[in-house]
C-alpha cells in the first residue's frame, strides 16, 4: 500500500476584499490569516492576487473582474523565451489592438482579425509582446480613465510579464562590450537579455533601487519576492485610477532643436554635417562612454587612444546604438525638422526594439529610419507570420 503524499501549498493569494492572506493546499483545505497593513493603495485597481509556486506564474484580478496572467521569471533558467519570436509593438499599434479587442465597433474588419491573430499567437506560446518603460510611460498619463484602464489592460494581459530592458542600460551594455573587444577581449557587443522575465528589467538600477527582501530568506525566496513584488507593482501602477502627470518639457527638445535649426544654416555637404552630429552624439554619450570605459578597464591613455581612432565606427557596429546614431543622424539632416517631446522616447525604445526584436511594428514613418537594421519593421498594413 502507497503512502499518502502529505498536502503542500498550491495556491498563494492576496484577498484585498476580506483582507486577508489565503493559503490553498493540495487537499482543498485553506488557512487564511488577516493582511495587516493593506498593501493596496485607495487608488489601486487590483483586488486579488494569484500566485501558484507549481505553475511559476501570477494571476492578477482587478476590481473590474479582468484577469491579468504573468509568467514569472525562474531564477536557474536564463532564457526563457523557449524559442518564441519577439514581436515589439510601437505605442501608437497598441492602442487599435486594444480597441479590436475590446469590441470598438470604428474598427476595420482587417484590424480586428489581426489583433485576434496575435493574440492567437501569444496563447499559442509563438510570439511574445514585451511591454517597456516607453509604453508605461505613454499609457499611464493619457487623461481618459475608460480608454487609459482598457489600453493598460491590453497592454499587461498581451505582455504577459514580459518586458524589454531599459534601453538606456542595453546601450551601457554594449558600450562595455565594444571597449572590452577594443582591448582584444572575447565579448559580445549585444546586449544580454534584452527581452526578458527578469525581476525590475523596465528602468536601470540607475533609476531604480528595488525593495529589497529580508536578510534571513533563503536565495530562493529572496528572488521569489523581488520577482513577485516587480511583476505585480508593475500591473498595479499600470491600472492605477490616477494618471501619472507628463511633467515639465524635457530640455532635450530644446536642444536637439538649436542643433538641428544650426545645421540647416550652414552650407556643408552631408559627410561634413554627418560629422557635427557624430561630435554632438559623442557629447551626449560622455557619461555613458566614460562609464563603459571604466567598466571594461581602459585606462585613461587606452581611452584617448580610442577617441582618437575613429570612435564613431565603433559606436556604428552597436545593434541598438549604432541604429540610434542613424537615426539621429536622419532627423536632424532632414532641413526643417521639428522636434517634439515624444520623439526621443520613439527613437530610444524603436532603435532599442530594432537592433535586437524579430519584428518590429511601427508606422511607415518610423519604419522608414530603420532600413540598416537586420530586424524585420513591418508597418500598420499587416504582420509577417511569425512562423
Amino acid at each position: 500500500m502507497s503512502k499518502k503524499s502529505e498536502p503542500f501549498v498550491v495556491m498563494m493569494t492576496l484577498d484585498r476584499e476580506t483582507s486577508s492572506v489565503v493559503l490553498t493546499r493540495s487537499d482543498g483545505k485553506e488557512a487564511r490569516q488577516p493582511m495587516g497593513q493593506s498593501p493596496f493603495e485607495s487608488t489601486s485597481l487590483l483586488s486579488r492576487l494569484h500566485y501558484s509556486p507549481a505553475l511559476g506564474g501570477l494571476l492578477a484580478v482587478t476590481r473590474k473582474g479582468d484577469d491579468i496572467a504573468f509568467e514569472l521569471p525562474a531564477r536557474d533558467r536564463g532564457d526563457q523565451l523557449e524559442r518564441r519570436l519577439v514581436v515589439y509593438l510601437d505605442q501608437n499599434m497598441w492602442r487599435p489592438v486594444s480597441e479590436a479587442l475590446h469590441g470598438e465597433a470604428t474598427v476595420e474588419s482587417k484590424d480586428r482579425d489581426a489583433a485576434y491573430q496575435l493574440a492567437e499567437w501569444i496563447q499559442d506560446r509563438r510570439i511574445v509582446l514585451p511591454a517597456s518603460a516607453g509604453h508605461y510611460h505613454e499609457t499611464t498619463k493619457w487623461s481618459l480613465a475608460d480608454k487609459r484602464y482598457r489600453l493598460g489592460l491590453t497592454v499587461l494581459q498581451l505582455s504577459r510579464g514580459w518586458q524589454m530592458r531599459d534601453p538606456l542600460q542595453v546601450r551601457r551594455d554594449e558600450i562595455d562590450g565594444m571597449f572590452r573587444g577594443w582591448l582584444g577581449q572575447v565579448y559580445d557587443v549585444r546586449a544580454a537579455s534584452v527581452f526578458t522575465l527578469a525581476p525590475n528589467s523596465l528602468h536601470s538600477s540607475s533609476r531604480l533601487t528595488p525593495y529589497p527582501p529580508p536578510s534571513d530568506f533563503s536565495v530562493d525566496d529572496a528572488f521569489r519576492m523581488v520577482s513577485l513584488t516587480s511583476a505585480s507593482a508593475y500591473i498595479d501602477v499600470m491600472l492605477d485610477t490616477e494618471r501619472v502627470e507628463p511633467g515639465p518639457e524635457p530640455g532635450w527638445v530644446q536642444s536637439n532643436q538649436q542643433f538641428s535649426d544650426w545645421l540647416d544654416g550652414q552650407r556643408w555637404d552631408s559627410q561634413q554635417k554627418r560629422r557635427s552630429i557624430d561630435a554632438f552624439l559623442f557629447a551626449d554619450l560622455q557619461r555613458d562612454l566614460a562609464e563603459g570605459a571604466q567598466a571594461a578597464g581602459l585606462s585613461p591613455q587606452d581611452l584617448q587612444q580610442w577617441a582618437q581612432k575613429q570612435p564613431m565606427h565603433g559606436l556604428s557596429t552597436l545593434p541598438a546604438t549604432g541604429l540610434y546614431r542613424e537615426v539621429l543622424h536622419n532627423r536632424h539632416l532632414n532641413k526643417g525638422t521639428t522636434w517634439q517631446r515624444n520623439d526621443l522616447t520613439d527613437m530610444i525604445y524603436l532603435s532599442c526594439a530594432a537592433g535586437y526584436a524579430d519584428f518590429v511594428v511601427c508606422e511607415r514613418h518610423a519604419g522608414a529610419v530603420g532600413t540598416r537594421s537586420q530586424t524585420s519593421w513591418a508597418t500598420h498594413e499587416g504582420v509577417s507570420s511569425p512562423e
